[in-house]
């Protein structure tokens, strides 16, 4: 997370959002990474005097957990306070920026968009529901998977990927829960009811390639209304959302099974291939082909 301006945020979200930065750990535009990436807090504060501007991950899922030490937390433009036992919850796209004290500890665990789809097939709406930015406080239990996490990830056991997969599970799941109790407002920063309808349409009607006029009208707003609230809420218009989740099921596929490109293509609604490899190939930066012989 490179150093960038410390005045980039200001209360006019949707005005600034073209100006915070966008950061990947991993090069996740061209090949998946391990399993999932695990950091100490103090890996990457230290480097930058223990701040971190604004800035956010198109396609990572972070969870940070203050073992000791605090600060504080910044999630879409509301400021929570960091202390020993917080855990954070930051979806894809949402806007987050820290100040840690001096020595804080603590790790931040990174699941790419391809993981979550691995754990998160066949549970319902949990994919939608973890997309909620906040400050959770941690208990025992979630304390010890966390640093399982780390134990496991900086190490090379046998069946560590496996293992890794199954923490990543269970941390989620926690997660999950602890978002489905009764919390007061400061603790929970939502996405808009509408633009959360919205991102429950993509994943049931994305194969379908519906356009940003057919999901304007299952939510009964124009497009040009969806659009607003999609940059206001994420910085990504509504087109690329719907993008987006189709380019992730195609890394998906070329990375988890064995179906050859051209089938892949007629999967994800596309009636030529060759159109396909080009949308893709525009996506990542490179061909469907070139991303499966990295993996």
């Amino acid at each position: 997370m490179a150093e960038t301006g410390k005045n980039l945020y200001i209360s006019n979200m949707e005005k600034q959002l073209a100006y915070v930065q966008s950061y990947s750990l991993f090069g996740e535009s061209t090949h998946l990474p391990d399993v999932l990436h695990c950091e100490t807090i103090a890996d990457r504060s230290v480097l930058h005097d223990w701040e971190l501007a604004p800035h956010r991950h198109a396609r990572l899922h972070q969870v940070l957990l203050v073992q000791a030490g605090g600060g504080s937390v910044t999630l879409d433009g509301k400021t929570h306070a960091l202390v020993k036992g917080s855990l954070v919850n930051v979806p894809p796209a949402h806007v987050h920026a820290f100040r840690f004290e001096k020595d804080t500890r603590g790790w931040v665990t990174t699941l790419a968009d391809e993981l979550l789809d691995e754990l998160l097939v066949g549970v319902g709406t949990l994919r939608s529901e973890l997309d909620q930015a906040c400050v959770l406080s941690a208990d025992t239990f979630i304390t010890q998977t966390v640093k399982q996490i780390w134990v496991e990830f900086s190490s090379q056991e046998k069946a560590r990927a496996l293992v890794l997969r199954g923490l990543s599970g269970v941390m989620l799941g926690w997660v999950a829960r602890q978002l489905a109790l009764p919390a007061s407002p400061e603790s929970k920063v939502s996405d808009s009811v509408i633009v959360q309808r919205f991102k429950e349409l993509i994943e049931q009607h994305f194969t379908q390639h519906w356009s940003v006029g057919q999901y304007a009208i299952a939510l009964s707003i124009s497009p040009t209304h969806l659009s607003r609230l999609t940059r206001a809420t994420t910085g990504t218009s509504a087109l690329r959302m719907i993008e987006a989740r189709l380019m992730r099921e195609a890394r998906r596929n070329l990375a988890y099974t064995n179906l050859n490109i051209a089938t892949i293509a007629y999967t994800l609604g596309f009636s030529d291939p060759a159109y396909f490899s080009r949308v893709f190939t525009r996506d990542a930066g490179i061909s469907p082909k070139a991303f499966r012989s990295q993996i």
